[in-house]
């Protein structure tokens, strides 16, 4: 399943902030994650993740590991191959 995480830091960006979230990704990549994209953003949110994981609960840790630092919105995300959400035309 592909997800799509909205990130907006509860603090300000220290080194010691960064280095866990560092080592959370490392982490997440020996499990079930896999990291498609992170970016720094301007604006609303400070970064946009794209993610794989197997499923909701595999991606509901992930995020739930940083509630402590983060305030994170996740989408789930599904091509737009054939078509509109709703199906074929």
């Amino acid at each position: 399943m592909l997800f799509i995480a909205l990130v907006k830091f509860k603090t300000t960006l220290t080194e010691e902030v960064v280095s866990r979230n560092l080592k959370d990704i490392e982490d997440d990549t020996k499990g079930q994650i896999r990291y498609l994209g992170i970016y720094w953003t301007l604006g609303k949110y400070d970064t946009v993740v794209l993610f794989e994981a197997p499923n909701e609960k595999a991606a509901m840790n992930m995020v739930l590991k940083r509630a402590d630092r983060m305030d994170i919105e996740t989408l789930v995300a599904v091509p737009a191959e054939g078509g509109s959400p709703a199906g074929p035309a």
